[in-house]
């Protein structure tokens, strides 16, 4: 962006997102003066588009005559049953992400983590017969091996300077465990970390160079890029491993784009895994979220994903999280999107990418068979507890608690919700032995009798009869049935869907027919989709875009064409909201005050002139088509996209900024003219104004910031 348009920007942004969205019609008086059909045409527009801006990621060029077409309330009765809808145009999209149907264990395999090439190295596991699966495990173990030979190479020559100085540091045990151990979490996390590949060391740069040296010496790398595609794995597949590795380091950071152009999805894969394993999982993920956002025809299934992945949090940079959360969301979150929420709250709790991020996993109970080293008995599942020992008070427990206190303060009950810390603990004690069968080789749920703590509990003023597995669904089913928690959930629906701060009457609607209905969602959002809140003149345009909610509504405004979705994945990381990049267990909120401040806003003033302007890699947008067939009148123009990308809900004052930065150019041009001189050349015939720069400005003002 010049300084001028930056500038300009930033006149823009300063009337803020607290400026008020125009009406369509005007004041009522106006209103009254229209006939009647002219009204009722325009209300159910108005009605269209809300429903599209709160159902929707944002709607699309025509999706407005759709859904008047279909019928609003059709349309919202269809979109409560996505079942109905055909998504076939989306799925042919997302065919290429093979990640995305296998299941975590085929992902553990396929895409190892350095635990499980640590395990090959040390003998533990097998190496891959498969061929091209050999190549990734082999690159991986040479890579490793390289690393801990350069370790050693300088701790022999640090020990070799301080024998030299007659100072030999003394190490003790427990320092070497630690240095191991801080050792291996590095390097795993360096494995498992999601495209681009974190940065290389000099001598990490020094052996890559190294390796290219030999690739070029063995053969011509253009020459093996013009190969056909098919040639073109197998002979990498017949390289030497040192060859194998160069090719694994010209990948790097998104390079080689040229080399992998052609090659089927599966050796693409494997390619980039050479590199980067996880982050092959993990990438897919991503853009499949963006892609369904932009191009799934079930809209509000993909919004009400998002709702609950946000609710039921898990933060994927946690070690081997990143091969849960594919299966996290396809099997856990979607199919209850519009579900039963009891389902859903158990669906969760059972999920290995829920016990693996909040550490349930690892829970034992204090006096639990495993804490007290006794065996259970076969048959009763029982044991009797050994006489205290003089060191058993200063044994650890061992019990973990994040699981019980998110449950009740993030999943169900809310912060307020009436329950102590001591309904925490219990809750604790409940859920150990809810672990995870081999989890880093992609194991699913187990419950684990020797961990869990015996006896009774007592949660939220009930007695939990000792059954082992079966008190987490009493405790479940207690909570998902609770009234604080259909409050709760109403709440956070209705703050979704109408306003941040939504109207007690209708969340009070809401939440008797959660009890009513027994946790149906589809239920309580059809109730708040029929309410006279949702269609309030004043929640119209009221919610705040979220960044992700921004992008993907900028992308279907323009209705751009999405080659590779990982540029856009960029942009979402420069706005603060990497996907599935919470770390706490909140999630992101949705609220305005989270995302609106002076240089977030430019950010996506910023976005939005790269997207028109075509220049964010693979994303490519017709502004022309948009514009209209009168280019070269400015006025025209900028009438025509205000009403394609807003729907003529445009304030006055942007409006007006608009068409003094349209002029301004014009007279820059003007000035351009003058000779040296001084004087002016004849004016040629007027400029087509810049389309493209215009169609950025109305997606980066205030009013497109709204939903």
């Amino acid at each position: 962006m010049d300084v001028g348009r930056l500038k300009f920007a930033i006149l823009l942004l300063s009337v803020g997102l607290a400026c008020t969205v125009p009406p369509l019609l005007g004041s009522k008086k106006d209103k009254d003066k229209l006939p009647s059909d002219v009204t009722d045409h325009v209300s159910e527009r108005r009605r269209a588009l809300h429903a599209l801006h709160r159902l929707t990621f944002g709607p699309r060029p025509g999706d407005v005559q759709r859904v008047m077409a279909i019928g609003v309330d059709k349309w919202i009765d269809l979109q409560l049953h996505p079942d109905k809808i055909d998504d076939s145009s989306l799925n042919a999209r997302l065919e290429p992400f093979r990640t995305l149907q296998m299941n975590s264990q085929e992902l553990a395999e396929s895409f190892p983590d350095g635990q499980e090439i640590n395990q090959v190295i040390n003998g533990k596991s097998p190496m891959p017969s498969d061929a091209a699966l050999r190549m990734v495990y082999q690159v991986q173990i040479d890579r490793q091996q390289e690393k801990k030979a350069r370790l050693q190479e300088a701790d022999k020559n640090t020990n070799s300077a301080s024998d030299l100085a007659g100072n030999v540091a003394v190490v003790t045990p427990a320092q070497s465990i630690a240095a191991e151990s801080a050792n291996a979490t590095a390097e795993n996390s360096a494995a498992i970390k999601p495209a681009p590949a974190a940065k290389l060391t000099s001598e990490d740069e020094q052996q890559a160079r190294r390796r290219e040296e030999q690739l070029y010496a063995d053969l011509d790398v253009q020459q093996l890029t013009s190969l056909p595609a098919d040639q073109r794995f197998k002979k990498v597949l017949s390289m030497s491993a040192t060859a194998q590795l160069a090719i694994a380091d010209s990948l790097r950071g998104g390079k080689g784009q040229e080399f992998l152009e052609g090659l089927p999805a599966m050796q693409k894969e494997t390619l980039l895994a050479m590199n980067n394993p996880a982050g092959v999982v993990t990438g897919e993920l991503a853009q499949a979220k963006l892609l369904r956002a932009t191009y799934s025809e079930r809209q509000l299934e993909q919004v009400m994903t998002d709702f609950w992945f946000n609710h039921f949090n898990v933060f994927m940079e946690k070690g081997v999280e990143r091969l849960l959360v594919t299966n996290y969301e396809r099997d856990v979150i979607r199919p209850h999107a519009l579900g039963k929420f009891e389902d859903l709250l158990v669906a969760t709790a059972k999920s290995p990418a829920m016990l693996f991020y909040l550490d349930n996993w690892l829970s034992v109970g204090p006096d639990s068979a495993q804490a007290m080293g006794v065996p259970l008995h076969p048959s009763s599942g029982r044991y009797a507890p050994p006489r205290p020992r003089p060191n058993q008070g200063k044994r650890p427990s061992g019990l973990n608690e994040n699981y019980g206190r998110e449950l009740l303060e993030l999943h169900t009950l809310s912060v307020n919700g009436g329950y102590s810390q001591r309904d925490v603990t219990e809750v604790a004690k409940v859920f150990t032995g809810w672990t995870i069968a081999k989890p880093y080789q992609g194991g699913g749920f187990k419950f684990d009798p020797r961990m869990h703590e015996p006896g009774p509990k007592f949660v939220l003023g009930h007695r939990i009869k000792p059954r082992g597995e079966g008190e987490g669904f009493e405790v479940l089913h207690r909570l998902a049935t609770s009234p604080q928690t259909a409050h709760f959930i109403s709440l956070k629906l209705a703050e979704r869907f109408v306003s941040d701060d939504p109207p007690p009457g209708l969340v009070d609607r809401m939440t008797k027919t959660f009890l009513k209905k027994k946790g149906d969602i589809r239920e309580v959002l059809r109730v708040l989709f029929h309410s006279p809140e949702f269609w309030n003149e004043g929640a119209y345009r009221a919610k705040v875009k979220t960044p992700l909610e921004f992008v993907v509504s900028a992308v279907r405004a323009t209705g751009a064409e999405v080659d590779d979705a990982l540029p856009l994945i960029r942009q979402l990381n420069n706005m603060g909201m990497p996907l599935y990049g919470a770390q706490p267990p909140t999630g992101y909120s949705m609220k305005a005050e989270t995302w609106v401040s002076s240089s977030a806003l430019l950010n996506r003033m910023n976005f939005a002139l790269a997207l028109t302007c075509d220049k964010i890699k693979a994303v490519k947008v017709d502004v022309g088509q948009l514009a209209g067939s009168s280019p070269r009148d400015s006025n025209l123009v900028l009438t025509t996209l205000e009403d394609s990308l807003l729907a003529g809900d445009v304030s006055k004052q942007t409006h007006d900024s608009i068409t003094a930065q349209i002029d301004a150019a014009a007279m820059n041009r003007a000035q351009q003219k003058q000779d040296k001189s001084g004087a002016r050349k004849p004016v040629d015939a007027p400029r087509p104004p810049d389309v493209s720069t215009i169609a950025g400005l109305l997606l980066g003002s205030p009013e497109f910031q709204r939903r």
